[in-house]
């Protein structure tokens, strides 16, 4: 009954495929979930349930680009609880409003489709960006190689060398450990490590003999040129300028002083020059150039080791006799470059031209636009809904809430302002503060119980919430979304001015995880 009930109320908008029970409903995804905009779920079907429905699109992955409002008269909260951590988008509780029902089923739809859109943009944008910042990079150095007479490689060798014992460092010291993001782009930034010689004479760089003293000092200019050449952009900000300027400058530093521009010594080198030091010395030996044969592997690392090249951190120098199977085998791999997928979304671009800043800042302009629809959609579903942004220190709540509260909806430094001490209790506050630095990606949800007067009357309720964190190799917390309501699943106690009692009764706080949520 409920089922045709709903296909007639959508029928004249939407294209309707109808399910039975679980198991169809689950068989249909199968075949059409590419095909399917929204999933309107009744929780209680024979066969497969709806949480045996919601089990079956995570394992396959359709709940990370579906919908999924459910429909139920069950709201109690380790109901909506597991619903959620499911990944149910909204609810609609029966009896339904045929109202009700249209809009939220448009509105879910339509904001998947700008999300998914916007995410398309952003990632073709981003995409875009880099690629154009790698290629440039790669250009500027293939030029500085044509000049000086290689074979084109060098670049590769560096950045796969660089790579190489980047890895190994981290894994073998935690003094130079440095997260995967940290190390990608010190891998490319290591191709402008010569840029410099792009000013130096050809008859120098070229020069099949031995240089005399004034074209030696000549050659160790490149070093400050190219410093200078990347100093003089206006991103230096920028990580990845950073980075390349320590590379470029300090490259040719030796760990004893010995080494040039400014005879830094021991780790007043950065790590980033150290290990591009070592991997130009070793591919400078194993490669031909005008002035030298080609040396074997064998044969460089004895060099190097016997300080032949000068001297290095005695831990990379154990990184490179360790890591030598992973430089033979790495250096024999065709294709190398720095143009793949995998590798260009983590670099972070310094140069950008106008056009494409323009695209992005339209990315940035419409997700702003999203952002505020979400907003308003809180504020009209008169639901208790709050986030906050750890970076800023900022809590958001409905502005109707604050007005109702007669607090700010933006507060600042909430866990201390006078403002959300005068609602909620210090215990309160210290209870949800502990529990949420508790969570991990793995274990996100957070659930309190606490009491909430309105209009005088007590009422059971449950603040939720959910951190969010960073997408990185170890992840940051960045923030925490979350709502009140009432322990019934009931919201008519939102309908009248409330507030938030000086003193709470906590029941109990539970981190919520996987296994218990399934």
């Amino acid at each position: 009954m409920n089922r045709m009930l709903l296909s007639d109320i959508l029928a004249d908008t939407y294209n309707i495929i109808e399910a039975e029970d679980g198991e169809q409903a689950i068989a249909i995804l199968q075949q059409h979930a590419s095909e399917i905009s929204i999933v309107v779920l009744d929780m209680v079907m024979p066969k497969v349930d709806g949480f045996g429905v919601l089990e079956a699109m995570n394992e396959n992955r359709w709940i990370q680009f579906l919908p999924v409002v459910s429909i139920s008269t069950e709201s109690s909260p380790e109901f909506v609880e597991r619903a959620y951590s499911l990944g149910v988008t909204d609810f609609i509780n029966r009896p339904f409003d045929e109202l009700i029902v249209i809009r939220r089923v448009s509105n879910t739809i339509k904001l998947y489709a700008k999300q998914r859109k916007l995410t398309n943009m952003v990632a073709n944008e981003i995409f875009e960006k880099e690629r154009n910042g790698s290629l440039m990079i790669t250009i500027l150095s293939h030029i500085v190689e044509f000049r000086n007479g290689e074979s084109g490689m060098h670049v590769m060798n560096i950045g796969t060398l660089t790579e190489i014992l980047l890895n190994q460092i981290s894994k073998k010291d935690d003094k130079y450990y440095l997260p995967y993001a940290e190390r990608d782009l010190i891998v490319k930034a290591s191709a402008l490590h010569d840029i410099g010689k792009i000013s130096i004479p050809e008859e120098v760089l070229n020069k099949p003999g031995k240089l005399t003293d004034e074209e030696f000092e000549a050659m160790k200019q490149h070093t400050v040129i190219g410093y200078q050449m990347l100093s003089d952009l206006g991103f230096q900000d920028e990580p990845l300028v950073k980075v390349s300027r320590e590379i470029t400058r300090w490259h040719h530093e030796r760990y004893d002083g010995r080494g040039y521009p400014d005879g830094l010594k021991g780790d007043e080198i950065p790590l980033s020059a150290q290990i591009v030091s070592l991997a130009d010395v070793y591919d400078a030996l194993t490669s031909e150039r005008v002035y030298k044969p080609a040396f074997s592997h064998e044969k460089a690392i004895q060099m190097i080791l016997n300080g032949e090249c000068g001297a290095f951190n005695p831990l990379l120098l154990e990184c490179l006799v360790e890591a030598q199977d992973a430089i033979r085998q790495g250096l024999a791999q065709p294709n190398r470059a720095f143009n793949s997928y995998e590798d260009l979304k983590s670099i972070a671009p310094a140069i950008q031209d106008a056009e494409t800043l323009d695209v992005t800042e339209y990315a940035l302009d419409q997700l702003e636009n999203e952002r505020e629809k979400n907003h308003f959609l809180t504020e009209i579903s008169r639901q208790l809904q709050f986030d906050y942004n750890k970076s800023l220190d900022l809590l958001h709540i409905p502005v109707w809430a604050a007005k109702r509260l007669g607090t700010p909806a933006q507060i600042k430094d909430p866990l201390h302002t006078e403002a959300l001490a005068n609602l909620i209790s210090h215990d309160l506050v210290e209870l949800l503060s502990k529990a949420i630095t508790e969570t991990t990606p793995q274990d996100p949800l957070v659930r309190l119980d606490c009491t909430v007067t309105s209009n005088g009357e007590a009422y059971d309720c449950i603040i939720i919430t959910k951190t969010v964190w960073s997408q990185e190799e170890e992840p940051i917390l960045v923030g925490v979304i979350g709502k009140i309501m009432q322990n019934n699943g009931d919201t008519t106690w939102l309908d009248a001015p409330f507030e938030l009692p000086n003193s709470h009764t906590p029941i109990y706080i539970h981190n919520v995880t996987p296994e218990e949520s399934r």
